[in-house]
C-alpha cells in the first residue's frame, strides 16, 4: 500500500532526506503551507495520510476533521501550533523531534549572551567603520562572580549551565516544573519568579510558549532587574513583552539583549529592535546546524514510517488532559 505525505516547505524540513526514508512506502510532494486553508487544501490535493508541518501553520480541529491524516508531524521541539488534544481524539498520531538541537540551542543561548557581555557586534560595527573605539558606548563588566537566572530549566537551561559552568557563575531558576535533584544536579538554586528577577545578573530565558507564560516578562520584570543587566532569549519570543522590552533597552533598565525568537517572526520591519545597538538579534536560527538539520528530517520521516507499519513512533506527543 503506497501512502501520501505532504511536506511543508519550511526552510527545516529537507524533501530529498524526507524521500530518502519515506520513498519505498510513501509519495512525497512539498506544499508552501502558513496556514490552516492552505493546510487542507494541499493535503485534501495529494490525499494526505500525514502532514510534516511548521511552526506558522495552526493544525486545528476543523481542519483534523475535514482530512483524513494518520499522522501530524512536526519537524521541531514545539508543537504549539498542533491541537494535540483534537488529533489524540481523532486518532491522529502527532510526533515532534525534541532533542535535535538540544547542543546548538545551548551553544547560541551562550554565543548571544557572550555577544552582548563583551558587546562585540558594536565593536564589530565601530572597527569596520574604520573608527578603533576603546569601550563600545557602554560600561562592561567582569563576568565571573555574576548570577545566570533561567526562566524554566529544560534540556537546553541545562545544557546552557553545563557550558557555563568554566565561566565563575552562580546559577538560579525559576521552573515550579523541575525537580529538586535536576537543580542540585547542575548546581542550580531554586528561587522564587521575583527573586529571579531581583538576583540575575543574567536571565536567560527558555520558556515554552503557554497562556501562563506569554508576557511573563514584562515592565515590571524589566523594572526588577539591574540597569546593568542581560536578558538572552532562545525559547519563544511571545514569553517577552517585545514593546516592554525595547522600552528597557532605550531607557537603560537593562544593559543589553541578545535574541533569536520575536512575537512576530520574521521580525517585522518596523521593529523598533532594528533600531537598538544594544540588542543583538539573530532569525530564530539557535537549532541550526548541518547534524541538527539531518536528525530532524531523518527522526520526522522515520517515525511517519513506523507509525504507518502500525508501531509506536519514538516522540509521540501525548495530549495534556487532567
Amino acid at each position: 500500500m503506497s501512502y501520501s505525505v505532504v511536506l511543508s516547505d519550511f526552510h527545516m524540513v529537507d524533501p530529498n532526506h524526507q524521500r530518502r526514508v519515506l520513498g519505498d512506502v510513501a509519495d512525497v510532494t512539498t506544499a508552501e503551507l502558513g496556514s490552516v486553508e492552505a493546510l487542507v487544501e494541499a493535503c485534501e490535493a495529494a490525499d494526505a495520510d500525514a502532514v510534516v508541518t511548521d511552526i506558522n501553520t495552526p493544525v486545528t480541529a476543523d481542519a483534523l476533521d475535514t482530512l483524513d491524516l494518520s499522522v501530524v508531524a512536526r519537524a521541531a521541539v514545539g508543537f504549539e501550533n498542533i491541537d494535540v488534544e483534537a488529533a489524540t481524539d481523532r486518532g491522529v498520531v502527532v510526533t515532534n523531534v525534541p532533542s535535535y538541537c538540544t547542543d546548538e540551542v545551548a551553544t547560541h543561548s551562550v554565543a548571544l549572551l557572550l555577544s552582548c557581555i563583551r558587546a562585540t557586534p558594536a565593536y564589530d560595527r565601530g572597527v569596520r567603520a574604520g573608527e578603533w573605539p576603546a569601550t563600545p558606548g557602554r560600561e562592561l563588566h567582569r563576568m565571573k562572580g555574576r548570577t545566570l537566572g533561567f526562566l524554566s530549566f529544560g534540556a537546553i537551561a541545562q545544557r546552557t549551565a553545563e557550558l557555563c559552568s568554566g565561566f565563575g557563575l552562580d546559577f538560579v531558576a525559576y521552573d515550579p516544573y523541575v525537580d529538586d535533584d535536576t537543580l542540585a544536579e547542575y548546581g542550580v538554586e531554586r528561587v522564587s519568579l521575583s527573586d529571579l528577577y531581583a538576583r540575575a545578573d543574567y536571565l536567560s530565558v527558555n520558556a515554552p510558549a503557554t497562556p501562563e507564560t506569554r508576557g511573563m516578562v514584562d515592565a515590571d520584570a524589566f523594572d526588577a532587574l539591574d540597569d546593568d543587566a542581560i536578558v538572552v532569549n532562545t525559547g519563544r519570543g511571545e514569553v517577552i513583552d517585545e514593546a516592554a522590552l525595547v522600552d528597557a533597552l532605550r531607557e537603560g533598565d537593562i544593559a543589553a539583549a541578545g535574541l533569536d525568537v520575536f512575537e512576530t517572526e520574521p521580525l517585522r520591519e518596523d521593529s523598533l529592535l532594528r533600531e537598538l545597538e544594544n540588542a543583538v538579534l539573530s532569525p530564530h536560527a539557535a537549532w541550526c546546524s548541518a547534524e541538527a538539520r539531518a536528525e530532524v528530517n531523518e527522526q520526522t520521516a522515520t517515525d511517519i514510517k513506523r507509525v504507518f507499519a502500525g508501531e509506536e513512533p519514538t516522540a509521540k506527543v501525548e495530549p495534556s488532559w487532567d
